[in-house]
């Protein structure tokens, strides 16, 4: 019996190809994950962030695609998924000025970065240097991503500097965020799985 071919290749040989397994195979889905799926949106967007310097090109970012889309496209902030993930030396910016001002000096050295904008003592603040922008962003439904392995890190050193209970001070980062935000386990596996979920990502460094 005669077999079909495609430029003298078997039809079964290109069925049973490597190509063809790679083209049906489909992400695992894991339920720490499925708040991304939350919405509705016509479009969603991750922005990853891991070096102070550049953070506020992400918020910059952030509102430019909101704005964007509302004047030119006429789709309102209520059908976009924005997320802004907070890893490594951002996640700090995730917290509220309660925790800034108990730990600012702690965070800052372990972030090894200065607020440009602090008229006070070099490696102190009392408030999130982003506070405010990110309080007018999340107005406009952008979220937060926040790294749990990073925010344990950060909290454990400020527990250590204080003489205090690891676990209590980690449960004080997690009450006390700027905005809304969701824990992932890690930052950098988010950004992944956001991308598996339909999200553009932009690296902002």
């Amino acid at each position: 019996m005669m077999r079909r071919s495609f430029l003298g290749v078997p039809m079964l040989s290109l069925l049973q190809s490597p190509v063809a397994s790679i083209r049906s195979w489909q992400a695992a889905r894991h339920d720490q994950d499925d708040w991304l799926d939350g919405n509705t949106a016509k479009h969603r967007v991750i922005l990853d962030t891991w070096n102070p310097e550049h953070f506020p090109d992400a918020l910059q970012f952030a509102g430019n695609i909101v704005e964007t889309n509302k004047t030119d496209y006429d789709i309102p902030a209520g059908e976009l998924a924005v997320v802004i993930c907070v890893r490594h030396r951002t996640t700090p910016f995730a917290f509220n000025d309660a925790i800034w001002t108990k730990y600012g000096k702690t965070m800052l050295a372990q972030m090894a970065w200065a607020d440009p904008s602090s008229q006070g003592t070099p490696g102190t603040t009392s408030a999130n240097p982003y506070g405010k922008r990110l309080t007018a962003l999340a107005a406009q439904g952008i979220q937060l991503a926040i790294c749990n392995r990073t925010t344990r890190a950060y909290s454990g050193r400020a527990a250590r500097e204080a003489n205090a209970v690891s676990d209590v001070v980690l449960k004080e980062f997690m009450a006390n965020t700027v905005i809304a935000g969701h824990f992932v386990p890690a930052g950098v596996v988010a950004v992944t799985r956001a991308q598996e979920r339909g999200y553009a990502n932009i690296s902002i460094g």
